[in-house]
């Protein structure tokens, strides 16, 4: 299966031209969460799950691609297919490590057995281009945890090593609404033991815990996890698939996390399954799947659906995680405009100030009236409006008009905090992507657009007076 899905994708391959610049998308067919990511032999690896067959998910199996800067992406060979007796119906999500000078991937391999699913995880090993899994998979078996933990939703393991151990966490379910992380250890990343739960839903929070992550940020431990099916919560928390963080007390060896510290990691419309990893240099780098699992936003005639944020620098600042894009990208700006204390009444635009893959901050100074709206990817027909309300501290995202042709949200405010009465707004633009970094990544907002390219214009209204500074860069690999 591994040859075959190689060979599809050759004879498949997608003109780059079709796709994102510099945001990871798949070769062809259908991409969603991150996996493995981590840092092998110098260089950054980013696998995912993939079916490369169609434009939708499928069994899963695991692509492949590699930067050295975390903005120019290789493609490797697909790692892993689903093709052995304990993972034929998909090589689900997991992780990476670099081990006894091995690349070692830790994942969810999926069976089934008298018509019912079992999820167990499973290892292969590689030199960072080919992977082989492990012959005595899977090496962490449902039944080892207690009795009433579901062996069918047991999955998306992220692996870590610290002070000589290995230890990984995973998504697991204890009752029908009860998701639950849980914490293993091994000496060896082949033999395991279980050592406790990490944190269990209260059935307040969705239900299933996917793709959870363990790790440091400036000394602080803290879970990442992306609870299905959750309640609308004022404007912290969205209907539906969530990511979320905690962070956890500094004192313990692993911490324990609780519920009442958590918050959104993105505020907008397509984020979810973020993985981090940890550079040479100490930074903390996350990636996500830039899609929701209940929007299909495609343009007519895609080839692949689906791809990653540009990945982001975690730090800790205030009892919260501030994001920031990785200051990789600052080489590949090019031929700057910039406006200073630019007066803003009515509708205008600004010569230079339009684009599709772009890096742009709007920096309000004063806005004396009700609302300020910045609109991208703007012609006649075609816009994505970013408004932002002073007098409620809220900023509306709305991409009812950048050519959305099916019933998926489209509309999402986010609530910031009431300090900043003249944000700052730093807009990542990428062909069919929109990335807000608001007030230097206190908050983010993720957006995919399927606009036509032609539609470059970017307007600014205001509807009483307004002054903004503004630096527009164009991204390009030239």
């Amino acid at each position: 299966m591994l040859e075959k899905a190689n060979e599809y994708i050759k004879r498949n391959h997608i003109d780059e031209k079709e796709k994102s610049l510099f945001h990871v998308t798949p070769e062809t067919g259908w991409m969603n969460d991150p996996n493995g990511f981590s840092v092998y032999q110098g260089k950054v690896h980013l696998f995912y799950q993939f079916y490369p067959y169609k434009t939708e998910w499928g069994p899963m199996h695991w692509g492949h691609q590699v930067t050295e800067d975390l903005v120019k992406w290789e493609a490797y060979p697909v790692a892993m297919a689903p093709d052995q007796d304990y993972d034929h119906i998909g090589c689900f999500s997991g992780s990476a490590v670099e081990a006894d000078g091995k690349h070692v991937l830790l994942y969810t391999g999926v069976s089934q057995k008298d018509g019912k699913e079992i999820q167990n995880q499973c290892i292969a090993i590689g030199d960072g281009k080919t992977y082989e899994k492990w012959q005595d998979n899977p090496v962490i078996k449902g039944d080892i945890m207690p009795e009433k933990f579901d062996r069918k939703d047991f999955r998306d393991p992220k692996i870590w090593k610290k002070d000589g151990r290995y230890y990984c966490v995973v998504g697991n379910r204890y009752e029908e609404n009860c998701g639950q992380i849980v914490l293993f250890s091994s000496a060896d990343y082949k033999n395991w033991r279980y050592e406790k739960v990490l944190l269990r839903n209260d059935g307040k929070n969705g239900d299933m815990l996917e793709c959870p992550d363990y790790l440091e940020v400036d000394g602080y431990p803290v879970i990442i996890c992306s609870p299905q099916n959750m309640h609308a919560q004022k404007y912290e928390f969205h209907n539906g698939h969530n990511s979320i963080y905690i962070i956890g007390d500094a004192e313990k060896e692993i911490s324990d996390f609780a519920w009442e510290k958590k918050r959104s990691l993105d505020y907008g419309l397509d984020f979810y399954a973020p993985q981090t990893t940890e550079l040479p240099d100490g930074r903390r780098i996350m990636v996500a799947w830039m899609k929701s699992w209940d929007a299909r936003v495609m343009t007519k005639g895609q080839k692949w659906q689906g791809m990653m944020t540009l990945p982001r620098e975690l730090k800790i600042k205030d009892g919260k995680i501030w994001q920031s894009p990785v200051r990789e990208l600052e080489k590949y700006k090019k031929n700057p405009i910039i406006y200073t204390e630019q007066k803003i009444s009515g509708q205008m635009s600004l010569d230079g100030i339009n684009g599709r893959v772009i890096d742009m901050t709007v920096e309000l100074t004063n806005v004396e009236g009700r609302e300020f709206k910045v609109d991208v990817a703007h012609n006649e027909e075609y816009t994505t409006t970013f408004t932002y309300y002073p007098e409620k501290h809220q900023i509306e995202i709305d991409r009812t008009y950048s050519g959305v042709n099916a019933d998926v949200v489209c509309v999402r405010k986010i609530e910031i905090a009431e300090k900043h009465h003249a944000p700052k707004l730093h807009f990542i633009m990428d062909r069919y992507s929109v990335e807000l970094f608001i007030n230097d990544g206190e908050q983010t907002a993720s957006v995919v657009i399927p606009t036509p390219l032609e539609a470059n214009e970017i307007i600014f209204t205001s509807d009483e007076a307004a002054t903004v500074n503004i630096e527009k860069y164009e991204i390009t690999f030239n």
